[in-house]
């Protein structure tokens, strides 16, 4: 189901910032902060930084973008896609890519569980490293 559909599915109509934002988000292979998306859409047709944050919140509670942390960990935004899945991103060039999520981890879950008797209802697992074209350029560390 396209990200159109998803929001008048929803009863939200179809609004140039939302519009401009998933058109930018779809378009870049970074994650990007609500200032930085903000600074790109600047032109013709301003949209409020309020704007952004608003509009951003409602994708996210949709599921139609994801949250992924950079090397230093700041939250950007990426577009999101059905299933489970995770973020792998680059330390260098911050370029994230997306690899799907698996069961493995409900041994980790339960052990957890088992240890601090919390029920886990959610989590993030994120892996950085360095992408094959920064590889290339960087000297590698032994």
């Amino acid at each position: 189901m396209d990200w159109k559909e998803i929001l008048s599915q929803h009863g939200y109509r179809l609004s140039e910032p939302r519009k401009r934002i998933m058109k930018l988000l779809a378009n870049t292979e970074t994650a990007l902060g609500p200032q930085q998306i903000h600074q790109q859409l600047q032109g013709s047709n301003k949209i409020g930084l309020v704007s952004v944050y608003r509009t951003l919140d409602l994708l996210l509670e949709l599921g139609l973008v994801t949250v992924v942390y950079d090397s230093q960990h700041n939250p950007g935004y990426m577009l999101g896609t059905i299933g489970h899945h995770h973020h792998i991103v680059c330390q260098n060039c911050s370029k994230a890519l997306e690899f799907s999520g698996s069961d493995d981890i409900n041994e980790l879950v339960l052990r957890v569980e088992k240890e601090t008797a919390f029920k886990v209802r959610d989590h993030i697992l994120q892996l950085f490293g360095l992408c094959p074209e920064c590889q290339k350029t960087l000297p590698q560390r032994a």
